[in-house]
């Protein structure tokens, strides 16, 4: 009888001891925290001639509806900016979030921030955070120095529950072009 309780005793240990070693976190695994690069912000003055830009609408949803529409799925949402231009930056002179009325409900920069070439950023709206409702969008606003390939602006949507799970994707668009006056060459 003695045997048995060394031997469950010596599994017992092994297995907290395992089950202790996945906490620790590994050197080589980043900081969730630290996913995202510093943004580069930076001072548009006088001397920036811009060459090209746009404002773009991005739907995104904060809950969508389920079981005949008797019930509120909540998701996450990240807004995700790329920049696809293989040799210029571009600067980011606006994200703003706005609900289902058309309200403003959170301006997201205070100052430009800049994208490098082939560089990305993305915002975050926690799954709890349902203010922009249904009809939620953002206005993204940016501006080049030159003509550049337009970047990618889009949305990604996702929500868990037990052992369900939605997940999809809402690509901006386009609602005006910033494009520099045609020189006169006469």
């Amino acid at each position: 009888m003695k045997l048995y309780l060394h031997i469950y005793l010596a599994i017992a240990v092994i297995f907290l001891a395992s089950c202790q070693s996945a906490n620790i976190p590994s050197k080589s695994q980043p900081d969730a925290t630290q996913a995202t690069p510093v943004q580069k912000i930076v001072t548009l003055d006088k001397n920036f001639k811009i060459a090209s830009g746009q404002t773009i609408y991005v739907p995104v949803y904060s809950h969508i509806y389920h079981h005949n529409r008797q019930e509120i799925f909540e998701l996450a949402v990240t807004l995700s900016i790329r920049n696809t231009d293989l040799t210029n930056p571009i600067v980011i002179t606006a994200v703003r979030y706005y609900n289902s009325e058309g309200k403003l409900v959170k301006q997201y920069l205070e100052r430009p921030i800049q994208l490098d070439a082939l560089a990305s950023t993305d915002f975050f709206i926690n799954r709890n955070d349902t203010s922009g409702g249904l009809g939620a969008n953002f206005i993204v606003e940016w501006v080049a120095q030159t003509n550049i390939s337009e970047p990618i602006v889009e949305a990604v949507m996702i929500g868990t529950d037990f052992q369900q799970g939605i997940s999809f994707i809402s690509p901006g668009r386009v609602i005006t072009n910033k494009r520099s006056p045609l020189k006169d060459k006469s």
